[in-house]
């Protein structure tokens, strides 16, 4: 496989532009694309398909690349296929998934990529890059079809991963918690992804990147931090 991907936890940071702190990365990353297939089905708050994929082509222009919406196209599965590049943006991971089986383009996403043609996630374009997309955040606005998503990584990502706040009187689960009533029945691993982290996927190999640590959770294990820079391919 010629797997060449950014999974980036979130696409905005604090007191930052859309996509600011990981442009330096997409210059290189699509380096050989003078047009990349934003797919917009998460739509962050109920935006548009156009209103979502003009932000995107905002960003982008920074870094003279064109974009273009999927919804713009006749034939999904060929705009899929051909792309130069391809960008999931963030959202409801729920509405993105039933969307992407809907339109019947799950498979040929996975194996688009799975050839080598430059992805960036972010968010829920993020979530669906693991086995399943049954550790995200999001609340379950839509029923999609299956929880199974692109596989492009052995395990399971939670992004925005969220430390407990000591500090703070919320009596809620912390995210942690969360993910061990998931292992409770699933047997996958799950990467927490703080906000400014992103994977770097070339090939086989999966790399740590950013100045953050991640969280990893196994099953009936402790979790540990993983240092940036850490080679996750040993994750099967």
């Amino acid at each position: 496989m010629n797997k060449n991907i950014i999974i980036a936890s979130t696409s905005t940071l604090h007191g930052g532009d859309y996509l600011e702190y990981l442009l330096p990365e997409l210059r290189l990353h699509f380096k050989h694309c003078k047009k990349i297939l934003f797919i917009p089905f998460a739509r962050p708050g109920g935006i548009s398909h156009e209103e979502y994929t003009a932000k995107v082509a905002t960003a982008f222009a920074k870094i003279n690349i064109k974009v273009k919406g999927i919804h713009e196209f006749e034939d999904f599965s060929t705009a899929v296929s051909n792309a130069e590049g391809i960008f999931t943006g963030g959202g409801n991971t729920f509405l993105l998934v039933s969307q992407l089986y809907k339109n019947k383009i799950m498979t040929i996403l996975a194996e688009t990529v799975k050839r080598g043609t430059p992805y960036l996630g972010t968010s829920a374009g993020s979530n669906i890059c693991g086995l399943t997309m049954q550790t995200t955040n999001d609340m379950p606005i839509i029923y999609p079809p299956s929880f199974i998503t692109l596989g492009l990584v052995p395990f399971n990502l939670n992004p925005h991963y969220l430390d407990p706040d000591t500090t703070s009187t919320h009596m809620g689960e912390t995210r942690e918690a969360r993910i061990t009533e998931f292992h409770a029945f699933n047997n996958v691993p799950v990467l927490g992804l703080r906000e400014g982290s992103w994977l770097e996927v070339k090939g086989d190999q999966t790399t740590l990147k950013g100045t953050l640590q991640a969280r990893l959770f196994m099953p009936n294990q402790t979790p540990v931090e993983i240092e940036s820079g850490t080679d996750l391919s040993y994750l099967k």
